[in-house]
């Protein structure tokens, strides 16, 4: 197809890179604020010849493009996804590999040398130093000639000619305004002529149209006006009004901004390098360089690069960042193992999968593709401005029409037209938008939850299902000492062995038993992790041996083990049958028994797991008071999720679900309803991507927050809750701020009717809807 749009896309088939299949590529689109951008650009791509599909997201300010690269390149798609100030970029070199997840927390990206909200910025103060430097000798000297004319003979008529009226100064300085008010109209209200453009583009009516129409029939009004030599002229509004909308959509972009710098700076689970191993040793190599069947070296503490079996002996790897299950895995010679996970305990030489890639890329794959593809709800006010704006058009063309009826010249009918436009527009919609999603954000994320996309309240409002993940969401997800039944002298023992031991549940007996040196100095590091610096704790270690499924070691003239049953079974140390029945009932609850001994003899059990978050019982509660249903997914087995099953709030519990089976569950609840995913890991990245709204936890991963919708900066549970009541507040803010918006239109129309408009009232009934409109957005309503 060729292309049609002259603004870049005419460059399509004219950069040809290599020939090959189709690829796939990921543009940041700077510019992209509502669903008419989206479709605005998509079919920009799509008219670039070699273009298969394209999908926009303004959510994510992402363009996902399939093309055959034989006929266009990634850069001339660059180049036509950059017309009228949108300004495209390629993520990651716009590869078929998995794009680096530069996510909704690095909104600081610079393309073309200017950081986007800081451009906006610049128009909002340019807009604001004009309009003062201009209103300043027009209130002084227009606004007195025309209540004079109007409370004097009653002469001036926006409907007919009055030429001349006011003379002298006021006349004099109108060439100025004029020239000025149209530097801030194209300046300032740059972004609103240039969305109201692709409204009319793509035939999609939206508040950016209606704000437009309202400050540029103002403007040409008021300079026929002047050529008339009338005063009757309304340059103030035009400067107030695009001046005013921009400010909102401006304090809009730095309430998103702010609630961006709230997220903290999470670990992305991804690994660019890799040891490749082989006779001679081993050497570093990028990932993208490995091949299928070459082998590697992963040490112990650290991340798996790609997917692969492995080759000899055995370790233990913590694969919860994919699987979602939450105890370590024991993996030997010719195990599967996965890209993400981490290897705790050993090291591990694998043989690289044919597919020669990570788990994890996989993971970010696919939330880009279901966050590229997935286009942005209109908005409320887009909604109302298209069922608006054809009444008010075709009501400025009927008074236009009845004017020459009645026998007035051209030039009045074409005042009368334009008139029509400005006094029964009701733009203050395109102000109120802006300002209701903006105090919305910034109530969020002083409750410590940060908004995404600005209609996840109204898309929130009508969530039938709630489905949350439990290891890292409904549980801490970190290893805590549970239960212990065992002597306190051996408890002592043990936690100076597992200093030695690189394991979740090592860390936990450390914390909970170490004992405190003789100085009163706690023997652990601020970082949770066990202290192997202190001297006096390292010295009472004689020996130790690291084993698969455990420690073993002399502490002082102690022999001491600590593991699982196999490993007492293994070593041929006895273990009575109390101790084997406590460790079993552990097991069977989803947790970890640690069984502990000294000289040949097991003597106790230490049960070690992830416990409930403080709150989550009232959570839960409260959701289901609001009549939806909660589901519960989960890599563990059903025994770890027996205490959620008995939960009277929650109607259904899906145990031993994979990622892939967490985003299958979510397409099926969908035939159900709304479905809200919240999770906090990476394995919940695809679901909470896939699911209708994603909520994640402040302690998730950042590929989870870059794949939900919010995100809760702490970890704290109840603030699930208050999105719900922040949604339920934010729907009576927009409610009662769309009502206000209407009240320069309930004053202007009936005084326009019966002749009686004048540019001061007209101001008045401005400043008096746009004050009205602020003060509401910044009431705190989520207590009424």
């Amino acid at each position: 197809m060729a292309p049609t749009d002259s603004s870049g896309a005419d460059e399509c088939d004219a950069d040809t890179r290599r020939s090959g299949t189709e690829e796939r590529a990921f543009f940041q689109v700077d510019g992209m604020h509502c669903a008419t951008c989206e479709a605005f650009l998509e079919s920009n791509a799509e008219d670039c010849a070699g273009v298969t599909d394209a999908a926009a997201s303004y959510v994510t300010e992402t363009v996902r493009v399939e093309y055959d690269p034989s006929t266009v390149s990634a850069n001339a798609l660059c180049d036509a996804l950059s017309p009228l100030g949108y300004t495209a970029a390629i993520r990651d070199g716009g590869s078929d590999r998995a794009p680096s997840v530069v996510g909704r927390s690095r909104r600081q990206d610079q393309i073309g040398g200017r950081d986007i909200d800081e451009l906006l910025g610049f128009r909002y103060a340019v807009g604001v130093i004009f309009g003062t430097f201009m209103l300043l000798p027009y209130a002084a000297l227009l606004y007195p000639a025309q209540l004079s004319s109007f409370f004097g003979d009653g002469t001036l008529d926006i409907f007919a000619g009055a030429s001349g009226i006011g003379g002298g100064d006021g006349l004099l300085i109108l060439p100025l305004f004029l020239v000025l008010t149209g530097v801030v109209l194209v300046f300032t209200g740059l972004p609103l002529l240039q969305g109201a453009y692709v409204s009319l583009k793509m035939r999609q009516p939206n508040t950016d149209l209606l704000v437009a129409l309202s400050v540029v029939s103002a403007y040409v009004y008021s300079t026929i006006a002047f050529l008339l030599g009338r005063i009757d002229v309304y340059y103030d509004l035009t400067i107030v009004i695009a001046a005013s909308v921009v400010a909102a959509i401006f304090y809009e972009s730095l309430s998103k901004q702010r609630a961006m710098d709230r997220l903290t700076d999470l670990t992305i689970s991804r690994v660019t390098d890799a040891r490749r191993y082989d006779a001679d040793g081993t050497t570093t190599v990028d990932v993208s360089d490995l091949e299928p069947g070459d082998k590697i070296l992963v040490r112990e503490g650290e991340r798996i690069p790609v997917d692969g079996m492995l080759a000899e002996d055995e370790c233990t790897v913590d694969e919860a960042v994919v699987t979602g299950e939450s105890l370590p895995v024991l993996k030997q010679a010719g195990d599967d193992v996965v890209g993400g996970a981490v290897v705790t305990n050993g090291a591990a030489v694998l043989t690289v999968s044919d597919s020669a890639s990570s788990s994890i890329d996989r993971l970010i794959t696919s939330v880009w593709n279901l966050q590229s593809g997935n286009h942005g709800v209109q908005r409320q006010a887009d909604r109302l401005a298209s069922f608006a704006i054809p009444f008010v058009v075709g009501g400025s063309v009927l008074a236009g029409g009845w004017s020459l009826v009645r026998g007035s010249g051209i030039l009045i009918a074409v005042l009368t037209t334009l008139s029509v436009l400005f006094v029964g527009g009701p733009w203050a919609l395109g102000l109120a938008t802006p300002l209701s999603v903006a105090t919305s954000i910034e109530e969020a994320v002083n409750r410590g939850i940060v908004v995404f996309d600005e209609t996840v309240f109204e898309r929130l409002r009508n969530v039938d299902v709630v489905v949350f993940d439990k290891t890292g969401t409904i549980t801490t997800g970190r290893m805590e000492v549970l239960e212990v039944d065992a002597p306190a002298d051996l408890l002592e023992v043990v936690a100076d062995l597992e200093r030695r031991a690189s394991h979740p549940a090592a860390d936990a007996i450390v914390t909970a038993f170490a004992q405190q040196d003789r100085d009163g100095e706690l023997s652990k590091s601020d970082g949770g992790v066990a202290d192997q610096r202190v001297p006096e704790k390292a010295e009472r270690v004689i020996e130790f041996t690291s084993h698969a499924s455990g420690v073993e070691g002399v502490v002082e003239d102690t022999r001491v083990l600590v593991g699982n049953h196999d490993l007492f079974a293994e070593l041929e140390w006895s273990v009575s049958d109390a101790i084997e029945t406590r460790a079993t009932e552990a097991r069977d609850a989803g947790q970890l028994p640690v069984i502990v001994g000294r000289d040949g003899r097991a003597e106790g059990v230490i049960v070690v797991g992830d416990e409930p978050r403080a709150g989550w019982d009232d959570t839960l509660t409260q959701l289901s008071d609001r009549d939806i249903e909660i589901v519960v997914l989960t890599g563990d087995d059903e025994a770890a999720t027996e205490f959620l099953g008995e939960h009277p709030a929650v109607d259904h519990v899906f145990a031993g679900v994979p990622p892939a089976g967490k985003t299958a569950t979510i397409r099926r609840l969908q035939s159900r309803g709304q479905v809200t995913m919240v999770g906090d890991g990476t394995n919940d990245a695809p679901a909470l991507a896939t699911a209708d709204l994603g909520i994640s936890l402040g302690g998730g991963t950042a590929l989870a927050s870059d794949a939900a919708d919010i995100s809760i900066v702490d970890d704290d549970l109840s603030a699930v809750g208050t999105t719900f009541d922040l949604a339920d507040a934010a729907r009576r803010r927009v409610r009662q701020n769309n009502a206000v918006a209407v009240l320069y239109n309930v004053v202007t129309i009936p005084l326009a009717v019966v002749g009686l408009l004048n540019p001061v009232f007209a101001m008045g009934a401005v400043v008096t809807s746009g004050g009205l409109l602020a003060a509401n957005s910044f009431r705190d309503l989520i207590g009424e």
